[in-house]
């Protein structure tokens, strides 16, 4: 059985940083591309970061680029997303999903979705 479980959100003032980590089991991890999307109350999923198999190919929205970073340890089955200059519209709960191939900024595309975790951005 597939299991994605997120970790690491909470409340953060605005300008703060946060780290999520994603770990996998029940799958190969080092063969799915793996993404981070997030949904504010009220509003779709939209789609955050993504990285390779590999971790050699990443791929941002555009309103995260510069701020944060995505990264995966095929060693530990896990895959992270380093967040700072929080802004409070970024204020959701945010997913981990897994993709039998390539990187992609699809939702539709992914395999596996975990249950997420909420982040609070106040201001």
């Amino acid at each position: 059985q597939v299991q994605l479980v997120e970790s690491g959100g909470g409340l953060v003032q605005a300008g703060g940083s946060l780290r999520l980590s994603c770990a996998a089991s029940g799958l190969t991890f080092s063969r799915y591309a793996m993404g981070w999307f997030r949904q504010a109350p009220g509003k779709e999923r939209e789609f955050v970061a993504a990285i390779s198999w590999s971790g050699g190919n990443t791929y941002y929205a555009d309103s995260v680029k510069g701020r944060f970073t995505i990264s995966r340890d095929n060693a530990k089955n896990t895959v992270y997303l380093q967040m700072s200059s929080l802004k409070p519209e970024e204020t959701a709960l945010y997913y981990c999903a897994a993709n039998y191939g390539g990187i992609t900024s699809h939702s539709y595309g992914m395999n596996y979705w975990g249950k997420g975790t909420l982040v609070t951005v106040s201001s």
